[in-house]
């Protein structure tokens, strides 16, 4: 703890001592210049768009800037008399001759028109960095990066600053998994959103937003932050797509069309695409039993080797209707199929306590997945005037089919009968609808206020059978170990905003109510449980803008972090008979206080953003290891549950930075470390009726890294490395080791930089491995590790047509983009 508090003091102070070195004598007499630049046909403004002044009568006195989010730019000049130049990417420039600028002066609104001469123009644009930081969230490009070509969403987010992706696919934020994963603003409606993620294609994606603390505007939804996907809408003008296709060891391959079709009143859009996946692996589990007074009862080592493969079909499909010049209609149909087998071949070696062998015995489970999602949204924008006076209506429809069957064959080496039999089956239905509505009202002055309304209903049934076949191939059915779960989430919304300005400074308030009625019904047991509450969440942002390149901002917000899935799930896993996993029906929600304090600054080929956050959690979820007095050849069965503990404190530094030390190199990293403090008890009557009480206090501290460098070569060649770091950390029950990764990456335009090839290694040194320590006392010591993908090389083909390499296409913000974003 000694070391994080020096850490960060040394850290601060060279930020003052930067912001001392860079301020220099005032200049008073200096006027500012504003303006807004929009697109003339469909009134929305026009982002990252050029503003150059220079002064008529000195050559050097030049000065400019580029718009924001909303259009908007502010220039300083001394006074005098200026030309000025307007310029976007695909659009005709304006200028503006001989300008009198003598005191503080808006341009108003100007509007620009599409050159359709640029439109079909094959060019390679300047490009933004891969990673853009912003006060109140990072936006990582998803085009700019080599390394996920070929890949999936998982891939894409393993490469984002903040977040990490384990070995086995949890997605983490900052360290912590509570994330709530939005689909183009909207919440994902997978079951399973870790296999999901693996199932779109990283090729469908545009950008991906990571907003560590959220305002009231979104979901309360998620302790640790919230990661917008953001799926690709083509823009230009005319017909335009692009065509991928790839192949790989292990054996995968796909292809993927993004294709664009662009009218004065209509945009058609669609991204579609087939892979087939192969992703070997293996797990191991090193286990020692104790007898209550710690000496050892026996060994049991569990070997395995799995096996996944995929064929996975994502389609997206798009209209975008433009009723009038600021009126706006969005209709898309998604489908998605995935089909799969999974299989794991376990070896079990059985030893006494002196380490003697005494037999073996092996365990196959043939796991086969069906799994089948629709979705329809539709979104309604009503822009009132050009700034950012709107109203706007989503809605969605969204199915989720998943079919998973598999036999289990346990065969005990020492026994000559015959092995053991057993047939599981699950189907899962789940379907959501959603509705949302939302209204900003900017005032004079950079004023704003918001409010709106969500209302978020599901329903999903979980059908699980476990049986037993007999010695003449009877299938009979266990009903110890099969349900049927229910579960039902209505969750009502409504939340208003307002930001303002004063001096320097900005802020934005917020409060958010949302009603939770949830139902968790066992149907064949009779057991049902229903859960009701309303609470409300505030959020407030404060920013203070030092100058035009430093700001601090200091935020303050509520979560809830609901328990899904197989939290909830009371059915066995039964993927192996000695270590088992139950879901917990009883399960509360816990609730989350998010204080974060960050500073970021920009220089001309540097970009900081450090960040020094705390988080107070309640009824945290966390599982615990239970003996359940049952045995398997003499082998006691542990049983892994979640349960509420009591309070959990996180505090923590993040460092995140863009650097271009020249044009042919563009380096990006980020550093985090954090300590978490558990406090919490849990008493259960175990097996022989004896109460037992464990104590979860426990302190943790940890560290994670990650640097990307991209260079261009010789011959236009890019070449694109990354490492990532995730160090060890301590648990209630055990330890997790640290895993070190590297990924690497070329690429190479070919026909006339029409088509790019692109090869690329994912885990070069075949490093990353999960290994966990687990030490109960009186029960056991364990030690395991997993990998779960080995290595993977990937060569990939993209073709465009009619659309430029690195376009900067105009933005239209669509719901969950950041519309209606307060920017001080």
């Amino acid at each position: 703890m000694k070391n994080f508090k020096l850490t960060v003091i040394l850290l601060f102070l060279f930020i003052g001592l930067s912001n001392f070195a860079q301020q220099g004598p005032p200049t008073r007499s200096k006027i500012k210049v504003t303006g807004k630049i929009v697109d003339k046909v469909s009134n929305q403004p026009l982002e990252y768009a050029t503003i150059t002044l220079k002064n008529t009568k000195n050559p050097k006195g030049i000065a400019g800037g580029i718009t924001n989010g909303k259009g908007e730019f502010e220039a300083e000049v001394i006074p005098g008399v200026y030309d000025i130049t307007i310029e976007f990417i695909s659009f005709k420039s304006i200028q503006i001759k001989q300008k009198s600028i003598l005191e503080k002066k808006s341009l108003g609104v100007i509007s620009l028109e599409e050159d359709a001469s640029q439109l079909n123009e094959v060019v390679v644009r300047s490009e933004k960095t891969t990673v853009e930081i912003k006060l109140d969230k990072k936006v990582y490009s998803v085009g700019k990066d080599l390394m996920v070509k070929g890949g999936t969403v998982s891939d894409v987010l393993d490469n984002i600053p903040s977040v990490s992706v384990s070995t086995d696919g949890v997605i983490s934020l900052r360290g912590n998994e509570n994330i709530r994963f939005l689909v183009d603003g909207r919440p994902s409606n997978a079951i399973n959103i870790s296999e999901a993620l693996r199932q779109i294609p990283a090729d469908a994606i545009d950008k991906v937003e990571v907003i560590t603390n959220p305002s009231a505007r979104y979901d309360a939804e998620g302790g640790a932050g919230i990661l917008n996907i953001i799926l690709k809408k083509g823009k230009n003008r005319g017909l335009n797509g692009s065509f991928i296709a790839n192949v790989g060891h292990p054996e995968t391959y796909g292809a993927s069309a993004n294709i664009n079709y662009k009218t004065e009143k209509l945009n058609f859009f669609t991204t579609n695409g087939y892979n087939y996946r192969n992703n070997p692996g293996y797990n191991k589990t090193e286990t020692q039993y104790l007898n209550s007074d710690g000496t050892t009862k026996s060994y049991v080592n569990d070997n395995r080797d799995t096996q996944r493969t995929g064929k996975g079909f994502n389609s997206n499909i798009g209209l975008e209707w433009t009723i009038a010049p600021n009126t706006f209609w969005t209709n898309t149909f998604n489908y998605r199929t995935n089909k799969g087998d999974n299989t794991d071949d376990v070896f079990y070696g059985y030893f006494d306590s002196n380490m003697s062998y005494l037999y073996s015995s092996t365990r196959k489970n043939d796991e086969s997945n069906d799994s089948k999602n629709i979705e329809y949204t539709t979104n309604f924008t009503k822009n009132f005037n050009n700034e950012g006076h709107k109203l706007s209506f989503d809605g969605s429809y969204s199915k989720n089919d998943d079919n998973v069957n598999s036999i289990i064959v346990d065969d005990n080496i020492k026994n000559t009968i015959n092995p053991a039999i057993d047939k599981t089956g699950t189907i899962q239905d789940q379907s959501k609808t959603q509705i949302q509505t939302d209204y900003v009202l900017p005032f004079e002055k950079g004023n704003q206020f918001e409010a709106g309304y969500k209302g978020e209903f599901s329903n999903l049934t979980n059908d699980y059978l476990v049986a037993d076949v007999d010695s003449n191939g009877n299938t009979v059915p266990n009903p110890n170990l099969s349900n049927t779960l229910e579960y039902k989430e209505y969750i009502n919304a409504l939340y208003t905003q307002y930001g303002f300005k004063k001096n320097k400074f900005s802020y934005l308030l917020g409060l958010r109510w949302e009603n939770s009625n949830i139902e968790v019904n066992q149907l064949v047991t009779s057991d049902f449980n229903t859960k009701k509450y309303s609470n409300f969440f505030p959020s407030a942002f404060v920013t203070y803008d030092l100058s035009e390149e430093t700001s601090f901002t200091l935020s303050y917000s509520k979560r809830i972090s609901r328990p899904r899935g197989r939290f909830m799930n009371p059915f066995v896993n039964y993927s192996s008979n000695i270590n088992i996993f139950k879901g917990n029906p009883d399960l509360d929600p816990s609730m989350t206080n998010k204080f974060d304090f960050g500073y970021l600054k920009r220089w001309e080929k540097l970009t900081l953003s450090t960040s020094m956050y705390y988080e107070n959690t309640t009824d945290v979820f966390t599982f615990v290891r239970l003996e359940t007095g049952d045995f398997v050849n003499g082998t006691p069965v542990i049983l892994s549950t979640p349960i509420n503990l009591s309070e959990e404190q996180r505090l923590g530094f993040e460092l995140t930075l863009n650097y271009s030390p020249y044009k042919w190199w563009k380096l990006n990293g980020s550093f985090n470390l954090y300590n978490i403090l558990t406090t919490g008890d849990y008493v259960y009557t175990n097996y022989l009726g004896t109460e037992v009480l464990q104590n979860f206090d426990s302190k943790a501290f940890s560290t994670s890294g990650r640097i990307n460098s991209r260079i261009t070569l010789p011959y236009k060649i890019e070449w694109q490395a990354n490492a990532n770091y995730n160090g060890p950390q301590t648990t209630a029950q055990g330890k997790i080791l640290s895993v070190v990764g590297v990924n690497t990456a070329f690429s190479k335009d070919i026909m006339k930089d029409k088509a790019t090839l692109a090869l690329n290694v994912n885990d070069v040194f075949n490093s990353r491995l999960r290994k966990m320590e687990t030490h109960i006392p009186g029960l056991i010591n364990s030690y395991g590790e997993m990998q779960f993908r080995a290595r993977q090389i990937m060569l990939s083909f993209t073709y465009r047509f009619n659309k430029a390499k690195n376009d900067k296409e105009k933005p239209k913000k669509q719901q969950g983009e950041g519309e209606g974003d307060f920017q001080g």
